[in-house]
């Protein structure tokens, strides 16, 4: 009987098993849903690098015009603003990863197809690894230098941080307290959400939400340990369970996959549970140790972008197969020119405030 078989390195093998690495990579990795190419997504796609050679895509942001303007017949001549813009670029470089078989012996011996194992190795791999970068850079881990786990670009420490119920922004994280006094509280979302709506007198710019099922919302990524400090918070006024009957409503908002799998909402900010979320980095830490302080972000449009290379067009992913040892081993590997960066313009942070608390392991 015929059977068809693709061979290592078939054409339609590669197209196939880096198509669907690519997609079951993004659909099942958490920051996926939050991916987009319009202005309003939380990450934005960018897209040049996909149709032509280079390895930076810049990218710019117009200032609001702050002139006074004119009135009545006053001339205008003489009294025009000139435009102000900043720039931000992100960065792609190729990753790769691989895995090898022991032998067709070794085969042998188990039920499954080594190739298969393979993918869902290398799959599980990629998710792990974006996972981390886009935590890394979105809460500016300065602590991680390996640009392997930070998106393939140098992390840019926070210039806009919410300490945990200690007033004013950019408090030093080094006045943390190993206390339930400094954990994340729900005043704290209340009071980014209030820096978000505004443009401050240092011009840092307003955050812009996305808009989730026509509604402007805000996202905040919490780490399991901040979230387990906030509903073990019952003394404080307006706590997680004096609000707990309010969490999701809002409709068909529920249904969006920005809003799936949310551990509440709250003030128009859809909370997700994050546990990929970093410390906060031993040099910035109280006593020089960070393990028992975690990093949270409130997050708006445009928070973050990535990037794509062309090699990778339309499967993003590569995907290579090798025999080695006279055909008795395959090596399987897949790789991807890709960035990921949180966005700053003009020194100042564009769509993220750093949330930091007080967060240990539970004992």
């Amino acid at each position: 009987m015929a059977a068809t078989s693709y061979g290592v390195n078939h054409p339609l093998a590669v197209k196939l098993w880096s198509r669907k690495l690519f997609h079951e990579m993004i659909g099942q990795s958490y920051v996926g849903k939050f991916i987009g190419t319009s202005d309003t997504s939380l990450i934005q796609m960018k897209t040049e690098t996909k149709k032509g050679p280079g390895d930076k895509i810049t990218f710019g942001l117009r200032n609001l015009l702050q002139g006074d303007g004119v009135e009545g017949d006053d001339g205008l001549e003489g009294n025009e603003e000139a435009l102000v813009t900043y720039n931000d670029a992100v960065t792609i470089n190729q990753l790769r990863h691989a895995v090898r078989s022991a032998g067709r012996m070794s085969e042998q011996r188990v039920p499954f197809s080594v190739r298969e194992e393979a993918r869902d190795g290398l799959q599980d791999w990629w998710i792990e690894r974006i996972e981390t970068s886009m935590a890394n850079q979105l809460t500016g881990n300065t602590g991680e230098t390996r640009t392997k786990y930070t998106g393939m670009q140098a992390t840019i420490a926070p210039t806009r941080m919410l300490i945990g119920s200690v007033a004013g922004e950019n408090a030093l994280e080094a006045s943390l307290s190993a206390t339930t006094t400094n954990a994340i509280k729900l005043k704290d979302l209340d009071n980014a959400v209030a820096i978000a709506k505004v443009r401050n007198a240092a011009g840092n710019p307003r955050i812009r939400p996305v808009v989730v099922g026509g509604k402007k919302m805000y996202v905040c990524f919490l780490h399991p340990f901040q979230i387990l400090q906030l509903r073990k918070d019952a003394s404080t006024a307006g706590n997680f369970y004096d609000l707990n009957k309010a969490m999701l409503q809002g409709g068909k908002i529920s249904d969006n996959p920005i809003v799936s799998g949310a551990s509440f909402i709250y003030n128009n900010v859809i909370v997700h549970e994050w546990d990929y979320l970093p410390t906060v980095p031993d040099a910035l830490a109280p006593g020089g140790d960070g393990t028992s302080y975690r990093r949270g972000v409130f997050c708006g449009a445009q928070a973050a972008v990535c990037a794509y290379g062309q090699d990778n067009k339309p499967n993003k992913m590569s995907w290579d197969e090798e025999l080695f040892d006279y055909g008795n081993q395959l090596g399987v590997a897949a790789g991807c020119i890709m960035g990921f960066k949180k966005t700053v313009f003009n020194s100042v942070d564009f769509g993220t405030i750093v949330l930091s608390g007080y967060a240990p392991e539970p004992s």
